[in-house]
């Protein structure tokens, strides 16, 4: 393959979109592959090829467990893999393949379908348009996935795929009248940031009811220069859950111990500042209301990311990116304007100065993490967008295990 074919057909970058259903449960996440030059959509020469390395990456080095957990993983499926069930994910179990929207129902496909269903594997169309063509395929169809901003929404069509039994998914759901609309009309699944914005936050979920005061204290202990144990201790203290769910999180298989963890004091050694502070983030977070579960998978990964990058260019301190990457989201976590947070922490100038204006050599980790998610790294190479695309594998395989870990604290 010529080089720049070569360039053309490798230089992608990785993505987990989640899906989440009508309750707003985090049920399934869509592993994307976008073209890394200023492109927030798939632009792939070969999509064959490029289906060949993410999956090598996914379901071969890190593992489908390590990336969606006891969630359904989407995965884009050109028509040659569906002919040649070898190139198939090696499991089926919770795997959708979605089904083109440039593929057509003929024999060939029909057959392939048949066998990839008696395999376990759930099928979507994806972007899916009716017409004689693609009508054989809602036979086998799990899942149809209507774009909404493109395709619009054809209410007859809505019944013709429920009377095949079929689960509908909307894609590029922006604002929340429109998921309520298609809640109503019938959709189950759900893919866009509607989630993210304020309004949805603000209206529609009541704000727990510990202290957020209490908790950006608790936080801001954690970051100063030298936090002490008994404050610590103190004010975790005034948080009965809060102690429960550490203790039990220190309990769990994530950290190996030779002997039980009984006292607050002992799990805040085992862990130490630096895992306490990332283990309190998410518990705090993730007890928010249901569209920070659906967050705070990209915050996490985006502070590993931030972390795994700074320990990579020998960076003093990587703790330090690991809080500039969580920072970044937490106005939208905590619905609080950014430099407002700011104020309330004792963070350096550097962890400042990256949040507010992205300078400094932690300001330039947190640039590029964010242009990776946007697939925006114009000309880097294809070692470097090969380098990232594993560093982001390895944080999302991270945070998924840590926050299966914090959900089971919930039991």
């Amino acid at each position: 393959m010529p080089e720049q074919e070569q360039k053309k057909v490798t230089d992608y970058c990785l993505a987990l979109q989640p899906i989440c259903d009508q309750h707003l449960r985090h049920v399934g996440d869509e592993l994307l592959y976008r073209a890394s030059v200023n492109a927030r959509a798939a632009v792939i020469d070969n999509p064959l090829v490029a289906t060949a390395r993410v999956c090598n990456i996914a379901f071969y080095e890190m593992g489908r467990e390590a990336l969606s957990g006891p969630r359904e993983l989407f995965f884009n499926t050109p028509r040659e893999w569906l002919v040649n069930p070898d190139l198939l994910p090696p499991v089926a179990d919770r795997i959708v393949l979605e089904v083109l929207e440039s593929v057509e129902g003929d024999a060939e496909v029909m057959a392939a379908l048949r066998n990839i269903k008696a395999l376990g594997y759930r099928i979507a169309l994806d972007d899916f348009v009716l017409n004689k063509a693609t009508s054989p395929l809602l036979a086998l169809a799990d899942i149809v996935k209507i774009d909404l901003l493109n395709n619009g929404i054809n209410e007859q069509e809505l019944e013709l795929y429920k009377s095949y039994g079929i689960q509908l998914l909307a894609e590029k759901v922006e604002d929340f009248d429109t998921f309520k609309r298609c809640r109503d009309l019938g959709f189950t699944l759900f893919q866009g940031y509607f989630y993210a914005r304020p309004e949805v936050r603000q209206s529609q979920f009541i704000k727990r009811s510990s202290n957020k005061a209490a908790q950006l204290r608790l936080l801001a202990v954690l970051n100063e220069r030298e936090p002490e144990y008994d404050k610590l201790e103190s004010l975790m203290a005034q948080d009965s859950p809060l102690c429960i769910r550490l203790l039990r999180l220190c309990n769990s298989p994530l950290y190996r111990r030779q002997c039980e963890i009984s006292s607050l004091r002992q799990a805040m050694i085992l862990v130490g500042f630096s895992g306490l502070r990332k283990l309190i983030i998410v518990i705090l977070l993730a007890d928010n209301n249901p569209c920070n579960l659906l967050l705070l998978p990209k915050a996490l990964t985006r502070a590993a990311m931030c972390e795994r990058l700074a320990e990579e260019s020998q960076h003093d301190h990587p703790d330090s990116a690991f809080l500039v990457g969580i920072l970044s989201m937490m106005d939208t976590l905590l619905d609080e304007p950014l430099d407002k947070l700011c104020l309330q922490l004792p963070l350096s100038e550097a962890v400042r100065e990256a949040l507010l204006k992205q300078q400094g050599r932690l300001g330039e980790i947190l640039r590029l993490t964010i242009a990776y998610e946007d697939a925006r790294l114009g000309s880097a190479s294809q070692v470097v967008v090969q380098r990232l695309n594993r560093c982001y594998m390895n944080s999302v395989s991270w945070a998924n295990n840590l926050l299966i870990e914090v959900a089971d604290t919930d039991k």
